[in-house]
């Protein structure tokens, strides 16, 4: 699977904290892997259409959408409580 970042992710992603960064390293290396992988808590976005999210912890999430089979754009990245708004 390749992973596409977009600018809003890439920001994003520059304001977590170190240890949710290197939480997200393993996370990505899973979803390369196999997207399908239960420990990424794969679950489809309600309020946007396409939109899945992953678990990086309890309380972070990457939200992606599949551009094609092979290809996946990450394009936000965050708290639960301030990426779900």
């Amino acid at each position: 699977m390749k992973i596409v970042r977009t600018d809003d992710f890439d920001r994003a992603f520059a304001k977590l904290p170190s240890h949710i960064k290197r939480l997200y390293q393993i996370q990505e290396e899973r979803f390369v892997e196999d997207w399908r992988d239960p420990r990424l808590h794969i679950k489809k976005v309600r309020t946007l259409a396409y939109a899945f999210s992953f678990r990086i912890t309890r309380n972070y999430r990457v939200f992606f959408y599949f551009q094609n089979s092979d290809t996946a754009i990450f394009f936000d990245v965050g708290h639960r409580k301030d990426v779900y708004r």
